[in-house]
């Protein structure tokens, strides 16, 4: 009876509750004591079992997002040792456990206080026990149970971007991949539809698609030109519920750009051109502009221009401007206008990148015609030559014409011209011009040796309009005249040894010339006329522009002739033959058996016991090098006895002492002895300078002093004459310090600070007296009287 009265009680209470269980796997509880079990029951029709000493619980679903007004009810916990006498107090642990679900301690029914999400946490595990509330302790084992949220349709589908932005080129097959969309669901996909999302377009049909379940983005229609529209704004919804009725929807925006691809040729906005360009134009110059339009952009709209066909193909050009995408025509070669007036050319427009899916839309290039026209300017001479070259012999008189220049003007009018030479390249006038005819011709001699070619300007100038002229260089080179002759090419200095043998070489001869032969220098060198016959050398042609002087006898004597002069004779093989004589000097000189020179003057062997020239030069040097020492050793001791001898300080006349401070005033009398001052003939008379050593000994002159003269300005002035008449005195300025300030002053103190303590006003007139130091003092206080009385 027991087990089925608890088993009508548990069908009454989970009865009203619509909370689903299910049965989980028993566990035996630790107790050996009497049958007793707790179990855990919901609104569930499923079997209840009964087991002895054990838990029986089941895992629990709760709808998520509750709206009641009352807290959502879980489950009932019991216990068979419950007797309904409240002596057991259930307990509930674990996640949301007094907070998200709470148990009635009396009667184990489990709650939720709160709205679900099981977005934020979709499982909770929870821990119930029983215990005596009289003793505290558990009545059965505490065990585990589950609360699973149960998903419903909360969350509408999210796009992972709330802007796509894609490309596509233009003019793409249909079915060209576009971008792909993707949209997100955080409801439960395991549980229903809720999380099943289906893709949809909005907006952009029928240029685009969408795939339902993948999301991706194709295009829909043929040919879509990028020139007529390039901008397209697609919606997509992603629908969960598998797009059914009453499903969430979320939606997103999808730019996308038709990028261009080369679709269209260039086009010329007109068949022909026509530019003008006076004559004068230097190749290089532009001309004018053309251009050719083109739909597209980008490297696809780059345009390449080229003239094809025309009658200036080698007179012109055509460049493209990167920047603007314009053919700019330009001059190629100098232009005539007598020659040709006007030029027709075919320029061609093309495309460099070329889609060759697209050539059956045509050709990638279009043309145009430009005609040029070529302006007459009055254009300056033209010379017949770039540049001429002229050649003259250097013993050409003056006024010898050497070539002429020959210039033009190109123009219709045929202006006569005039010639000149451009005296900047010719400073020395050295070449002159014939205005009319243009002939060159001398105005001074030449000279090859000096210089070998004169580059020279003529400018020819139009008689009728002198601004237009032009220059021409003229280059002449001046040929060789054989007007030089030969010389040495060195000066020669040779010598013979004593002890000679006859024929023996002694030195070989070399010549120059400034000249420059046609066939080369040809040099014959010879003895003169008058040295031949008697001549103790003799002289061998090498036949190469080379001499050998030779000796023509054995042994010579340096004391019978030490230096011998001979005088050879150099000739050129040129017409006409130049010569020239050049002296050889030959000395007769000791050497050793290997024929080194080891003396060359006679002296040496006169006097064998003579010193060298280099111990003569050292001899020299000490001896200067002693009197050096001597003058300067002198010097010294004359300017020793110019030096005082006694350097005191008892000699008060010169010495100045520098006590670096300001004193006491006069009555400080401790730096020095004033009595000295206040006695002056105290002072010895003949008392003599001691610093210097006086050159000579002169008595001083005495001057009579002034007994019981107490005035200092007296006292200075006697001094001062002392000092004058004083033979003995340097003849510089001595200075005398004179500490003494005298006894007094007939005008007292001039300090303003004692006048105002005075009764009546003091007379300055005495100022005046003193001198014009004291000018300054007068006018300030003399004036004082005056300006009182007015």
């Amino acid at each position: 009876m027991r087990t089925y009265r608890y088993f009508l009680l548990l069908f009454w209470v989970g009865q009203p509750y619509p909370t689903l269980s299910t049965p989980l796997s028993k566990r035996t509880s630790g107790f050996p004591a009497k049958k007793r079990s707790l179990e855990l029951s919901g609104n569930s029709k499923n079997e209840l079992n009964r087991s002895k000493r054990s838990w029986m619980w089941n895992q629990f679903f709760l709808l998520e997002e509750y709206t009641g007004s009352d807290y959502q009810y879980v489950g009932k916990l019991h216990s068979d040792q419950d007797r309904g006498d409240g002596s057991l107090k259930y307990i509930l642990s674990g996640d949301g456990a007094g907070d998200l679900f709470i148990i009635n301690e009396n009667t184990g029914d489990i709650q939720a206080t709160k709205r679900l999400d099981r977005e934020e946490k979709p499982v909770y595990i929870l821990r119930a026990q029983a215990i005596n509330r009289r003793t505290g302790r558990p009545v059965e084992p505490e065990s585990e149970f589950i609360i699973k949220i149960h998903d419903i349709n909360d969350n509408e589908p999210i796009f992972t971007k709330e802007v796509y932005t894609a490309t596509v080129p233009e003019m793409s097959d249909v079915g060209t991949f576009v971008v792909q969309v993707t949209a997100t669901d955080a409801d439960d996909p395991t549980y229903g539809n809720s999380a099943k999302v289906v893709y949809s377009i909005l907006q952009g049909q029928p240029y685009f698609s969408v795939e339902s379940e993948t999301g991706i983005i194709k295009t829909a229609l043929l040919n879509m030109d990028r020139e007529n529209r390039e901008q397209y704004q697609v919606v997509i919804q992603a629908k969960d519920m598998g797009g059914q009725m009453g499903g969430l929807s979320g939606t997103t925006t999808v730019n996308i750009t038709l990028t261009d691809v080369n679709d269209n040729p260039p086009r010329f906005p007109q068949s022909s051109y026509q530019f003008k360009t006076p004559e004068s134009s230097p190749p290089g110059t532009p001309i004018g502009r053309i251009k050719a339009s083109d739909a597209d952009v980008g490297e696809n709209a780059e345009i390449e221009y080229s003239i094809t066909d025309g009658e200036g193909l080698d007179m012109f050009d055509v460049i493209t401007d990167q920047e603007t995408q314009e053919g700019i025509i330009t001059v190629k070669k100098l232009l005539d206008f007598e020659k040709k007036k006007v030029y027709t050319l075919k320029v061609e427009a093309s495309n460099p990148h070329v889609e060759p899916r697209f050539l059956y839309l045509g050709p990638f290039k279009d043309s145009a015609t430009v005609r040029i026209v070529v302006e007459d300017v009055d254009e300056p001479p033209v010379f017949s030559k770039l540049a001429y070259i002229l050649q003259i012999r250097e013993d050409a008189q003056i006024n010898t014409t050497i070539g002429s220049v020959t210039a033009q003007d190109p123009d219709a009018a045929r202006n006569p011209v005039k010639y000149s030479v451009d005296r900047h390249t010719d400073m020395d006038r050295i070449f002159n011009i014939d205005s009319g005819n243009g002939s060159i011709f001398t105005s001074k001699l030449l000279d090859r040796e000096t210089l070998l070619w004169h580059n020279i300007t003529v400018i020819a100038t139009e008689i009728n309009n002198p601004k237009q002229s032009s220059r021409v260089p003229l280059y002449i080179k001046v040929l060789d005249v054989n007007d030089n002759a030969p010389e040495f090419a060195e000066f020669y200095e040779t010598f013979v040894c004593e002890k000679a043998k006859a024929d023996q070489l002694i030195q070989t001869l070399r010549a120059v010339d400034k000249d420059d032969p046609y066939s080369g220098h040809q040099f014959s060198f010879s003895l003169a006329p008058e040295a031949a016959s008697g001549s103790n050398f003799t002289i061998q042609d090498n036949k190469d522009n080379t001499a050998g002087i030779l000796t023509r006898k054995n042994g010579y004597n340096r004391h019978e002739m030490s230096t011998y002069l001979l005088p050879v004779v150099i000739s050129d093989n040129d017409y006409p033959v130049q010569s020239s004589t050049g002296t050889v000097t030959v000395r007769v000189c000791a050497c050793d058996h290997h024929g080194n020179m080891q003396s060359c003057h006679a002296e040496a062997l006169i006097h064998p016991t003579g010193l060298s020239t280099g111990a003569l030069v050292a001899i020299l040097l000490c001896i200067v090098i002693l009197l050096v020492t001597v003058v300067l050793f002198a010097a010294l001791r004359r300017q020793r006895k110019k030096e005082p001898l006694i350097i005191s300080k008892e000699d008060i006349r010169d010495n100045i002492v520098s006590y670096n401070d300001e004193g006491g005033g006069e009555e400080d009398t401790q730096a020095f002895d004033i009595g000295t001052l206040r006695n002056p003939e105290a002072i010895e008379d003949s008392k003599l300078r001691r610093d210097i050593v006086p050159e000579a000994l002169f008595l001083p002159r005495r001057t009579p002093t002034a007994r019981d003269n107490t005035d200092v300005r007296d006292f200075i002035n006697q001094r001062l004459k002392e000092n004058d008449t004083d033979p003995t005195a340097p003849p510089y300025d001595s200075l005398a310090t004179y500490a003494y300030e005298g006894t007094g002053s007939v005008a007292d103190s001039l300090s303003s600070l004692e006048s105002v303590t005075t009764d009546g006003d003091q007379d300055y007139d005495y100022l005046s007296d003193w001198g014009p130091r004291f000018k300054k003092l007068a006018d300030m206080y003399g004036g004082v009287d005056s300006d009182k009385d007015s």
